[in-house]
């Protein structure tokens, strides 16, 4: 092998290797967008469709997040609880995901 393969080899691997790593506080921000709005959209989906017991599953988060309700005022408590897991998830999963591909590199 001559040194212009080997340079290509090497250029090649530092591509392979900066592509596998992700941008865990990007991953962070759009899964907590994502997450938010799920919940923001799911909500005011449920207030608009209206009827007798407004959302009775979704109700249930109101034991985890605090202050939450299916209605209008509820979905934006709903995105910012949404936001916030989805946020610290994200970036929990990209810390440990660039840590594995760390350590198999």
């Amino acid at each position: 092998m001559d040194k212009k393969d080997q340079k290509r080899l090497a250029e090649r691997d530092k591509i392979f290797r900066g592509t596998l790593l992700l941008n865990a506080k990007v991953f962070g921000l759009v899964l907590g967008l994502l997450a938010g709005l799920i919940i923001f959209i799911a909500t005011n989906w449920l207030v608009i469709k209206g009827g007798r017991h407004v959302g009775p599953h979704l109700q249930l988060l109101s034991q985890y997040f605090i202050g939450y309700r299916v209605t209008f005022l509820g979905s934006f408590i709903g995105f910012a609880y949404g936001f916030a897991l989805g946020t610290l998830s994200g970036a929990f999963i990209g810390w440990i995901y660039n840590r594995i591909v760390r350590f198999r590199l």
